[in-house]
């Protein structure tokens, strides 16, 4: 029989430096594109690509990637909330039942990459001038290393969590259990910054934390199999010549990180959507069979371009 480790993840929000917190979870977002724009750049030397060129890749890439993640959130996990609060989808406050500062909470993988998908064939054609299957091919790596650190910061903000588990890898996570105003009602503290802290450490509200069940840690599964997904076409680019064969590497990248989300949603709680009309999958493993039946057909079609 197995036992949970009873490791309590109860973080900070981030780095403060008296003036203002940088939030783990913006961290990790700053550290996705900045690595991504630096893996492009090595990218486009080799393919003697003006860099011109890459900053205007770098700004359609980010928007797309924020805009779109918003939107498929909306869209396919939580319209039926949306669908009357529509301020809302842009706009970092929630109005209903009171006005609260939010922050943009709610960003769904499977948008962003149609927004990307998108975004890439603007970009193609009217700057790069290059077939929409060459960028893909190339995008793609740099998309799967941000991933990674997108999962990360999804584990900073203790969201998208898994289901409960006695296995050696459950969690406690506290951010999931208790609200900063919860802390503050139970430990007293006046600033609900300081809230998460005094969970671990106020003795009155030490017994309360036996409500707080040991949890898959979906994100840091998912982050890790990210890796691998990075890795396998990092290496295929750079040692192979599998970027000659046009689709390819797109379609290997749609195989590859939809079915690690596949295999991962079947740990996860239920993020909502419209899983309950169909049932049988969750709502983030129907979005992910299209994308890896495209990847498929990607893969089993790529060819090397015809040199004259």
């Amino acid at each position: 029989m197995t036992h949970a480790l009873n490791i309590v993840w109860n973080p900070s929000e981030g780095i403060d430096l008296g003036f203002f917190i940088i939030r783990f979870y913006s961290l990790m977002f700053v550290i996705a594109f900045g690595l991504g724009w630096y893996i492009m750049k090595n990218i486009y030397d080799r393919e003697n690509e003006s860099l011109e060129n890459l900053d205007s890749l770098f700004i359609w890439t980010v928007l797309a990637t924020l805009i779109g993640a918003r939107l498929g959130h909306v869209l396919f996990y939580d319209w039926e909330y949306y669908r009357n609060n529509l301020l809302e989808i842009f706009l970092p406050f929630r109005f209903s039942p009171q006005f609260e500062f939010t922050g943009f909470q709610g960003l769904a993988s499977h948008g962003a990459a149609i927004s990307i998908i998108i975004a890439m064939y603007y970009y193609s054609k009217t700057i790069l001038k290059k077939p929409l299957l060459w960028i893909l091919d190339r995008v793609v790596i740099p998309v799967a290393c941000g991933a990674i650190f997108v999962r990360l910061g999804n584990f900073f903000n203790s969201e998208i969590i898994g289901e409960k588990t006695t296995s050696a890898f459950g969690i406690r996570f506290i951010r999931d259990q208790f609200s900063p105003r919860d802390a503050v009602n139970a430990t007293q503290i006046q600033n609900p910054n300081d809230a998460y802290n005094a969970i671990a450490t106020n003795p009155d509200f030490a017994n309360l934390l036996q409500q707080v069940p040991a949890k898959h840690p979906a994100q840091l599964y998912e982050a890790f199999c990210y890796v691998f997904v990075f890795a396998i076409l990092f290496l295929l680019y750079w040692k192979t010549e599998a970027r000659e064969k046009s689709g390819f590497l797109f379609g290997l990248f749609l195989v590859l990180l939809f079915s690690v989300r596949m295999v991962v949603e079947s740990v996860k709680e239920s993020q909502g959507g419209f899983e309950s009309a169909l049932g049988l999958l969750s709502t983030g493993q129907w979005l992910s069979i299209p994308f890896i039946l495209i990847g498929a057909y990607f893969i089993f079609t790529a060819e090397k371009p015809v040199k004259i």
